[in-house]
Protein backbone atom coordinates (compact mmCIF):
# COMPACT_ATOMS: atom_id res chain seq x y z
CA UNK A 1 0.00 0.00 0.00
CA UNK A 2 1.41 3.38 -1.21
CA UNK A 3 0.21 6.29 1.18
CA UNK A 4 0.43 9.64 0.09
CA UNK A 5 -0.02 12.23 3.30
CA UNK A 6 -2.39 15.20 2.00
CA UNK A 7 -1.83 18.67 4.23
CA UNK A 8 -3.38 21.74 5.05
CA UNK A 9 -1.15 23.98 2.84
CA UNK A 10 -0.15 27.76 3.72
CA UNK A 11 -2.15 30.05 2.09
CA UNK A 12 -0.92 33.25 3.41
CA UNK A 13 1.83 34.44 6.63
CA UNK A 14 -0.54 35.24 8.70
CA UNK A 15 -2.93 32.15 8.41
CA UNK A 16 -1.43 29.37 10.76
CA UNK A 17 -4.64 27.29 11.53
CA UNK A 18 -7.99 26.96 9.64
CA UNK A 19 -11.09 25.13 10.20
CA UNK A 20 -12.39 21.40 8.01
CA UNK A 21 -15.58 23.14 6.67
CA UNK A 22 -16.73 19.98 4.61
CA UNK A 23 -15.77 17.14 3.05
CA UNK A 24 -16.42 17.28 -0.73
CA UNK A 25 -15.64 14.11 -1.60
CA UNK A 26 -17.47 10.26 1.14
CA UNK A 27 -14.20 8.83 2.73
CA UNK A 28 -13.06 5.55 1.41
CA UNK A 29 -14.20 7.14 -2.33
CA UNK A 30 -11.74 6.81 -4.82
CA UNK A 31 -10.20 10.43 -6.21
CA UNK A 32 -8.81 11.84 -9.16
CA UNK A 33 -5.61 14.00 -10.03
CA UNK A 34 -6.92 17.40 -9.07
CA UNK A 35 -10.25 16.36 -7.55
CA UNK A 36 -11.57 18.93 -5.08
CA UNK A 37 -11.47 16.72 -1.71
CA UNK A 38 -12.69 19.36 1.19
CA UNK A 39 -13.10 22.74 1.70
CA UNK A 40 -11.27 24.84 4.54
CA UNK A 41 -11.98 28.12 6.34
CA UNK A 42 -9.59 30.90 7.64
CA UNK A 43 -10.06 33.84 9.11
CA UNK A 44 -9.91 35.89 6.34
CA UNK A 45 -11.42 33.28 3.48
CA UNK A 46 -12.19 30.02 2.00
CA UNK A 47 -10.51 27.48 0.01
CA UNK A 48 -11.04 24.11 -1.55
CA UNK A 49 -8.05 21.29 -1.62
CA UNK A 50 -7.77 19.00 -4.51
CA UNK A 51 -5.92 15.74 -4.86
CA UNK A 52 -2.37 15.73 -5.54
CA UNK A 53 -2.35 11.96 -6.35
CA UNK A 54 -5.67 9.76 -7.37
CA UNK A 55 -6.78 7.03 -5.24
CA UNK A 56 -8.31 6.09 -2.46
CA UNK A 57 -9.12 8.65 0.06
CA UNK A 58 -8.78 8.02 4.19
CA UNK A 59 -9.99 11.08 6.07
CA UNK A 60 -7.95 12.47 9.09
CA UNK A 61 -9.87 14.96 9.90
CA UNK A 62 -13.88 15.26 10.70
CA UNK A 63 -15.58 18.77 9.52
CA UNK A 64 -15.84 21.36 12.32
CA UNK A 65 -11.94 19.96 13.01
CA UNK A 66 -9.43 22.87 13.41
CA UNK A 67 -6.24 22.40 11.78
CA UNK A 68 -3.13 23.84 11.72
CA UNK A 69 -0.65 24.58 8.31
CA UNK A 70 0.88 21.53 7.67
CA UNK A 71 -1.43 19.23 9.23
CA UNK A 72 -2.70 15.81 7.89
CA UNK A 73 -6.17 16.20 6.47
CA UNK A 74 -6.37 12.91 4.62
CA UNK A 75 -4.27 9.80 2.86
CA UNK A 76 -4.42 8.86 -0.46
CA UNK A 77 -3.94 5.12 -1.13
CA UNK A 78 -2.30 4.98 -4.71
CA UNK A 79 -2.39 1.46 -5.06
CA UNK A 80 -6.19 1.60 -4.92
CA UNK A 81 -6.13 3.61 -8.52
CA UNK A 82 -6.35 -0.32 -9.31
CA UNK A 83 -9.17 -1.66 -7.48
CA UNK A 84 -12.32 -1.65 -7.98
CA UNK A 85 -14.52 0.39 -5.56
CA UNK A 86 -17.77 -1.51 -5.74
CA UNK A 87 -18.26 -3.55 -2.75
CA UNK A 88 -20.84 -5.74 -1.80
CA UNK A 89 -23.98 -4.50 -0.37
CA UNK A 90 -24.37 -5.45 3.38
CA UNK A 91 -27.39 -6.94 4.89
CA UNK A 92 -29.63 -3.57 5.14
CA UNK A 93 -30.95 -3.57 8.98
CA UNK A 94 -33.53 -0.85 10.11
CA UNK A 95 -33.25 -0.29 13.44
CA UNK A 96 -36.28 0.48 15.51
CA UNK A 97 -36.08 3.97 17.16
CA UNK A 98 -38.04 4.01 20.69
CA UNK A 99 -37.63 7.29 21.14
CA UNK A 100 -36.57 10.79 20.26
CA UNK A 101 -34.12 12.66 22.54
CA UNK A 102 -35.51 16.35 23.18
CA UNK A 103 -32.22 17.97 21.93
CA UNK A 104 -32.11 15.76 18.26
CA UNK A 105 -30.05 17.07 16.30
CA UNK A 106 -32.09 16.41 13.30
CA UNK A 107 -35.83 17.07 14.45
CA UNK A 108 -36.90 17.16 11.15
CA UNK A 109 -36.36 13.81 10.84
CA UNK A 110 -39.04 12.58 13.18
CA UNK A 111 -41.75 12.83 10.47
CA UNK A 112 -40.38 9.49 9.33
CA UNK A 113 -39.71 7.79 12.10
CA UNK A 114 -42.20 5.32 13.55
CA UNK A 115 -42.51 5.21 17.57
CA UNK A 116 -43.60 2.15 19.22
CA UNK A 117 -46.82 2.19 21.46
CA UNK A 118 -45.69 -0.80 23.34
CA UNK A 119 -42.36 -1.05 25.67
CA UNK A 120 -39.96 -3.74 24.49
CA UNK A 121 -36.50 -4.81 26.30
CA UNK A 122 -34.73 -2.57 24.52
CA UNK A 123 -37.04 0.74 25.97
CA UNK A 124 -38.13 -0.30 29.07
CA UNK A 125 -38.90 3.05 30.20
CA UNK A 126 -42.00 3.21 27.83
CA UNK A 127 -45.57 1.92 29.70
CA UNK A 128 -47.02 -0.69 27.33
CA UNK A 129 -50.01 1.52 26.53
CA UNK A 130 -47.44 4.84 25.88
CA UNK A 131 -49.48 6.54 22.38
CA UNK A 132 -47.75 8.46 19.66
CA UNK A 133 -50.00 11.56 20.82
CA UNK A 134 -48.64 11.35 24.26
CA UNK A 135 -45.38 11.13 23.35
CA UNK A 136 -45.80 14.27 20.97
CA UNK A 137 -47.16 16.05 23.51
CA UNK A 138 -44.10 15.66 25.52
CA UNK A 139 -41.58 17.14 23.00
CA UNK A 140 -43.74 19.92 22.33
CA UNK A 141 -43.94 20.92 25.88
CA UNK A 142 -39.99 20.44 25.90
CA UNK A 143 -38.94 23.09 22.86
CA UNK A 144 -35.76 21.63 21.42
CA UNK A 145 -32.44 23.73 21.82
CA UNK A 146 -30.32 23.63 19.02
CA UNK A 147 -26.79 23.83 19.59
CA UNK A 148 -23.97 24.51 16.49
CA UNK A 149 -20.34 25.12 16.77
CA UNK A 150 -19.70 28.77 15.66
CA UNK A 151 -17.70 28.96 11.98
CA UNK A 152 -13.96 30.44 12.28
CA UNK A 153 -15.19 33.34 10.32
CA UNK A 154 -17.93 34.10 12.78
CA UNK A 155 -15.72 33.49 15.59
CA UNK A 156 -13.24 35.86 13.70
CA UNK A 157 -15.49 38.44 13.25
CA UNK A 158 -16.86 38.49 17.02
CA UNK A 159 -13.26 38.68 18.21
CA UNK A 160 -12.22 41.62 15.53
CA UNK A 161 -15.47 43.18 16.99
CA UNK A 162 -15.34 42.70 20.68
CA UNK A 163 -11.48 43.90 20.00
CA UNK A 164 -12.74 47.20 18.48
CA UNK A 165 -14.72 48.19 20.96
CA UNK A 166 -11.82 47.09 23.88
CA UNK A 167 -8.93 48.36 21.46
CA UNK A 168 -10.38 52.27 20.74
CA UNK A 169 -12.51 54.91 22.57
CA UNK A 170 -15.00 54.79 19.61
CA UNK A 171 -17.51 57.37 19.19
CA UNK A 172 -19.96 58.04 16.53
CA UNK A 173 -21.25 61.43 15.10
CA UNK A 174 -24.40 62.24 12.83
CA UNK A 175 -25.49 64.39 10.14
CA UNK A 176 -28.34 63.86 6.94
CA UNK A 177 -27.69 64.48 3.48
CA UNK A 178 -30.02 65.55 0.97
CA UNK A 179 -29.81 63.38 -1.67
CA UNK A 180 -31.80 64.83 -4.39
CA UNK A 181 -29.34 65.61 -6.50
CA UNK A 182 -27.25 62.22 -6.33
CA UNK A 183 -30.75 61.05 -7.32
CA UNK A 184 -31.08 63.41 -10.46
CA UNK A 185 -28.09 62.71 -11.54
CA UNK A 186 -28.12 58.86 -11.25
CA UNK A 187 -31.48 58.55 -13.29
CA UNK A 188 -30.37 61.24 -15.66
CA UNK A 189 -27.17 59.31 -16.61
CA UNK A 190 -27.27 55.62 -16.02
CA UNK A 191 -28.86 54.44 -19.02
CA UNK A 192 -25.99 56.42 -20.36
CA UNK A 193 -23.41 54.85 -17.97
CA UNK A 194 -24.97 51.37 -18.54
CA UNK A 195 -24.58 51.19 -22.19
CA UNK A 196 -20.90 52.78 -21.79
CA UNK A 197 -19.37 50.62 -19.21
CA UNK A 198 -22.23 47.58 -19.32
CA UNK A 199 -22.79 48.39 -15.36
CA UNK A 200 -25.45 50.41 -13.56
CA UNK A 201 -24.07 53.84 -11.76
CA UNK A 202 -24.51 52.93 -8.19
CA UNK A 203 -24.50 55.44 -5.21
CA UNK A 204 -21.51 53.58 -3.42
CA UNK A 205 -19.21 54.96 -5.75
CA UNK A 206 -20.36 58.24 -5.58
CA UNK A 207 -19.75 58.01 -1.44
CA UNK A 208 -16.64 56.08 -1.92
CA UNK A 209 -15.14 58.76 -4.56
CA UNK A 210 -16.97 61.57 -2.09
CA UNK A 211 -14.99 60.21 0.99
CA UNK A 212 -11.91 59.28 -0.57
CA UNK A 213 -11.60 63.55 -1.28
CA UNK A 214 -12.24 64.55 1.82
CA UNK A 215 -9.95 61.82 3.07
CA UNK A 216 -6.96 63.37 1.59
CA UNK A 217 -7.90 66.47 2.70
CA UNK A 218 -8.24 64.87 6.67
CA UNK A 219 -5.35 62.58 6.91
CA UNK A 220 -6.28 61.78 10.59
CA UNK A 221 -9.25 60.21 9.25
CA UNK A 222 -7.50 57.86 7.10
CA UNK A 223 -4.53 57.12 9.28
CA UNK A 224 -4.51 54.63 11.98
CA UNK A 225 -2.55 54.07 15.88
CA UNK A 226 0.37 51.58 15.72
CA UNK A 227 1.89 51.60 19.37
CA UNK A 228 2.92 55.02 20.14
CA UNK A 229 3.16 55.78 16.22
CA UNK A 230 0.59 57.71 14.20
CA UNK A 231 0.57 55.95 10.53
CA UNK A 232 -1.02 58.25 7.71
CA UNK A 233 -1.37 57.32 4.15
CA UNK A 234 -1.19 59.09 0.97
CA UNK A 235 -3.89 56.79 -0.78
CA UNK A 236 -7.25 55.93 -0.09
CA UNK A 237 -8.16 52.10 0.11
CA UNK A 238 -11.54 51.94 1.10
CA UNK A 239 -13.32 48.75 2.46
CA UNK A 240 -16.68 48.18 1.78
CA UNK A 241 -18.93 45.97 3.82
CA UNK A 242 -20.92 43.07 2.13
CA UNK A 243 -22.96 40.78 3.45
CA UNK A 244 -22.86 36.74 2.54
CA UNK A 245 -24.58 33.62 3.73
CA UNK A 246 -21.26 32.99 6.66
CA UNK A 247 -20.91 37.10 7.77
CA UNK A 248 -19.91 40.07 7.43
CA UNK A 249 -16.98 40.67 4.80
CA UNK A 250 -15.18 44.06 3.87
CA UNK A 251 -12.86 43.45 0.96
CA UNK A 252 -10.87 46.70 0.11
CA UNK A 253 -11.11 48.47 -3.37
CA UNK A 254 -7.34 50.25 -3.83
CA UNK A 255 -6.89 53.55 -4.92
CA UNK A 256 -10.34 55.35 -4.73
CA UNK A 257 -8.24 58.73 -5.36
CA UNK A 258 -7.22 57.63 -8.53
CA UNK A 259 -9.72 55.42 -10.51
CA UNK A 260 -12.74 56.32 -12.38
CA UNK A 261 -16.45 55.56 -11.05
CA UNK A 262 -17.06 52.79 -13.72
CA UNK A 263 -13.94 50.96 -12.51
CA UNK A 264 -15.10 51.29 -8.99
CA UNK A 265 -18.44 49.52 -9.41
CA UNK A 266 -16.78 47.04 -11.96
CA UNK A 267 -14.36 46.03 -9.03
CA UNK A 268 -17.42 45.61 -6.48
CA UNK A 269 -18.86 43.55 -8.66
CA UNK A 270 -16.90 41.28 -8.58
CA UNK A 271 -15.77 41.35 -5.24
CA UNK A 272 -19.31 40.61 -4.41
CA UNK A 273 -19.82 37.91 -6.35
CA UNK A 274 -16.38 36.19 -5.11
CA UNK A 275 -17.39 36.88 -1.56
CA UNK A 276 -21.07 35.45 -2.04
CA UNK A 277 -19.03 32.60 -3.63
CA UNK A 278 -16.64 32.37 -0.26
CA UNK A 279 -13.62 32.78 -3.20
CA UNK A 280 -11.92 35.92 -2.06
CA UNK A 281 -8.15 35.19 -1.51
CA UNK A 282 -6.27 36.55 1.40
CA UNK A 283 -4.79 39.29 -0.72
CA UNK A 284 -8.17 40.66 -1.26
CA UNK A 285 -9.64 40.77 2.02
CA UNK A 286 -6.19 42.59 3.50
CA UNK A 287 -5.45 46.04 3.70
CA UNK A 288 -8.20 49.03 3.52
CA UNK A 289 -7.64 52.94 5.17
CA UNK A 290 -11.33 53.57 5.53
CA UNK A 291 -14.58 51.54 5.61
CA UNK A 292 -18.08 52.33 4.54
CA UNK A 293 -20.71 50.06 5.09
CA UNK A 294 -24.69 50.76 3.71
CA UNK A 295 -27.51 49.59 6.24
CA UNK A 296 -29.83 51.06 3.84
CA UNK A 297 -29.71 48.28 1.65
CA UNK A 298 -31.58 46.19 4.75
CA UNK A 299 -34.03 48.89 5.51
CA UNK A 300 -31.79 50.69 8.76
CA UNK A 301 -32.52 54.09 9.40
CA UNK A 302 -29.74 54.91 11.80
CA UNK A 303 -27.08 52.89 12.95
CA UNK A 304 -23.59 53.16 15.05
CA UNK A 305 -20.99 51.04 12.76
CA UNK A 306 -17.86 49.58 14.42
CA UNK A 307 -14.43 50.80 13.57
CA UNK A 308 -13.01 48.06 11.32
CA UNK A 309 -9.72 47.78 13.43
CA UNK A 310 -6.83 48.94 12.56
CA UNK A 311 -8.76 51.52 10.94
CA UNK A 312 -9.27 54.50 12.76
CA UNK A 313 -12.96 55.22 11.07
CA UNK A 314 -15.94 53.71 9.49
CA UNK A 315 -18.98 55.53 7.54
CA UNK A 316 -22.26 54.11 7.47
CA UNK A 317 -24.86 54.68 5.22
CA UNK A 318 -28.56 54.34 5.39
CA UNK A 319 -31.90 54.12 3.86
CA UNK A 320 -33.58 56.83 1.79
CA UNK A 321 -36.18 58.33 3.02
CA UNK A 322 -38.49 61.46 2.20
CA UNK A 323 -38.96 63.75 5.08
CA UNK A 324 -39.83 67.66 5.40
CA UNK A 325 -36.91 69.71 5.83
CA UNK A 326 -36.59 73.23 6.59
CA UNK A 327 -35.33 74.80 2.89
CA UNK A 328 -35.26 78.84 2.23
CA UNK A 329 -38.08 79.25 4.61
CA UNK A 330 -40.38 76.87 3.79
CA UNK A 331 -40.88 73.72 4.74
CA UNK A 332 -40.55 70.77 1.50
CA UNK A 333 -40.42 67.15 1.38
CA UNK A 334 -36.81 65.71 0.31
CA UNK A 335 -35.15 62.31 0.06
CA UNK A 336 -32.78 62.48 3.03
CA UNK A 337 -30.23 59.67 4.24
CA UNK A 338 -28.79 59.85 7.56
CA UNK A 339 -25.04 59.50 7.64
CA UNK A 340 -22.82 57.83 10.64
CA UNK A 341 -19.17 58.13 11.02
CA UNK A 342 -17.97 55.82 13.96
CA UNK A 343 -14.34 57.08 14.94
CA UNK A 344 -11.68 56.65 17.06
CA UNK A 345 -11.53 59.55 19.49
CA UNK A 346 -7.43 58.70 20.50
CA UNK A 347 -6.43 59.80 16.89
CA UNK A 348 -9.52 61.77 15.80
CA UNK A 349 -10.95 64.59 17.38
CA UNK A 350 -14.79 65.39 17.93
CA UNK A 351 -13.87 69.02 16.12
CA UNK A 352 -12.30 66.73 13.03
CA UNK A 353 -15.31 64.40 12.58
CA UNK A 354 -17.65 66.60 12.11
CA UNK A 355 -16.01 68.63 9.48
CA UNK A 356 -15.73 65.06 8.08
CA UNK A 357 -19.28 64.60 7.96
CA UNK A 358 -19.71 68.16 7.52
CA UNK A 359 -17.63 68.08 3.76
CA UNK A 360 -18.91 64.77 2.68
CA UNK A 361 -22.67 66.25 3.22
CA UNK A 362 -21.11 69.21 0.47
CA UNK A 363 -19.76 67.23 -2.11
CA UNK A 364 -23.13 65.06 -2.34
CA UNK A 365 -25.28 67.19 -2.33
CA UNK A 366 -23.61 69.09 -5.33
CA UNK A 367 -22.07 65.98 -6.94
CA UNK A 368 -20.91 68.05 -10.00
CA UNK A 369 -17.22 68.54 -7.54
CA UNK A 370 -16.98 64.57 -7.33
CA UNK A 371 -16.74 64.57 -11.30
CA UNK A 372 -15.00 67.29 -11.30
CA UNK A 373 -12.28 65.35 -9.48
CA UNK A 374 -12.65 62.37 -11.86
Amino acid sequence: MAIIDIKVPSIGESVTEVSLSKWLKENGSMVKLDELLCEFESDKATFELPAEVAGKLIQMAKEGDDLTVGAIVAQIDTLDTVKSNVAPNPKETQPQITHILQNSPAPEIQKDIEIPSEASPSNPNIPPHFTIEQQGEIIASNPSVRREKMSRMRRTIAKHLVDAKNQTAMLTTFNEVDMSALISLRTKHNEWFLEKYGIKLGFMSLFAKACAQVLLEMPSVNAYIDGDDLVYHDYVDISVAISTPTGLVVPPIRNIESIKLHEFELALKELAEKAKNGKLSIQEMSGGTFTITNGGVFGSLLSTPIINIPQSAILGMHAIKDRPIALNGEVVIRPMMYLALSYDHRIIDGSTSVTFLVKLKELLEDPIRILLKQ
